[in-house]
């Protein structure tokens, strides 16, 4: 059988006699829209960051745009984000009506490059969007110096790193907002789509409760414009019996994470590495290898999927070009995209699984 890279049936599976517990209560309740357990995962989510306010959304796109429009983003304003990273953190940027500003990535975190950031700043720049990517962690405190030192806003795209931990603290719990995902795959996955909006500051969290909701403060009245970007009692109830099992899961994805560093020690291959002081998610474990895409081949002749995050970086997709400025380039990014590659990686996988898809990565290795 094929291994998957993720498996979010295999997770419901896992947990499912929870699940099916919370969602025939949900269904019972006959609340379905903003009821008790949105209130209950808003407040037991922020308590697991160390935050005091959470703002169940319809995505994580739509936590970055809410968060975003929060800060009073639009046209005219710049926001200096990456462009190694899910579009929708781009898309979100342009839904707020502002300009990604979009920077290179140090190469052994593919994270966020701080001097990078120093060297893109306006007097436009309203916001920077620091991305974990794969479940690390990105480099926060220059970030956070230089965003202080001029009064921007740092909103932290944390949608693949729930869990994570930088210099003692959640990550989540140190810009002025931050936004989670809970799309399937992820650490903390719904069975659908989902998104959540966090922060310590009230008059943010205030902002953010208007915007999502149409702008209402009191039902059918709006103080201001707003959406409909709402997340459902059903996930609500799915992410609240995930989130008490996320720290036993995210142990597990380290383990596995452990096996790969050693098994894999030997190959001619680039593996994940974490930043001193953080704590990795490991929402993928990400490889990179010169030759990416025969390996990529090679595994899947063996019944083994891996996937690219990302093949086509953000500024070279039809949809986003001409978004650099004149003489920037983003070689990093560039590079990235064409070696990296993700081996299978959920709480589920096995270790003999695992043994499976690292002697199939070390035979091609070897046979070269």
């Amino acid at each position: 059988m094929t291994i998957l890279c993720g498996n979010p049936a295999a997770q419901y599976r896992a947990h499912q006699a929870e699940i099916d517990a919370a969602l025939h209560a949900c269904l019972e309740s006959g609340w379905y829209i903003l009821g008790e357990n949105v209130r209950s995962f808003e407040r037991e989510l922020a308590d697991y960051l160390g935050v005091t306010d959470g703002v169940g959304v319809g995505s994580g796109t739509d936590a970055l745009h809410v968060a975003l429009a929060a800060c009073g983003v639009g046209a005219g304003d710049e926001v200096i984000t990456v462009a190694h990273t899910a579009v929708a953190t781009v898309a979100a940027v342009e839904m707020a009506g502002a300009t990604p500003v979009l920077v290179d990535i140090d190469p052994g975190s593919y994270t966020i490059d701080p001097a990078q950031v120093e060297r893109a700043v306006t007097a436009r720049t309203k916001a920077i969007v620091p991305v974990h990517l794969y479940g690390l962690p990105a480099d926060l405190t220059p970030v956070l110096a230089i965003a202080r030192a001029r009064g921007i806003r740092v909103i932290e795209d944390c949608a693949q790193a729930h869990g994570a931990s930088y210099r003692g603290r959640r990550v989540g719990s140190w810009g002025d907002l931050a936004c989670f995902s809970f799309y399937p795959t992820k650490n903390l996955g719904a069975l659908g789509d989902g998104g959540m909006v966090v922060t310590s500051d009230a008059d943010l969290a205030r902002r953010a409760r208007l915007l999502r909701e149409y702008g209402w403060a009191e039902r059918y009245v709006s103080q201001v414009p707003g959406w409909n970007t709402r997340l459902d009692e059903l996930q609500a109830a799915v992410l609240r019996v995930k989130l008490r099992h996320l720290e036993e899961d995210n142990a597990r994805r380290a383990r596995l994470a452990a096996l790969y560093q050693q098994a894999l020690a030997g190959c001619d291959l680039t593996l994940p590495a974490c930043r001193e002081g953080c704590v990795h998610a490991y929402h993928l474990y990400v490889i990179r290898s010169s030759r990416r895409d025969e390996l990529r081949s090679f595994l899947r002749a063996e019944g083994i999927e891996a996937l690219i995050h990302y093949p086509v970086p953000v500024h070279l997709q039809p949809a986003y070009t001409g978004r650099l400025r004149g003489a920037d380039r983003l070689e990093e990014t560039e590079r990235a995209a064409r070696e990296v590659l993700s081996l299978p990686m959920y709480p589920e996988l096995s270790d003999e699984e695992l043994c499976r898809v690292t002697a199939a990565v070390c035979a091609f290795e070897a046979r070269s």
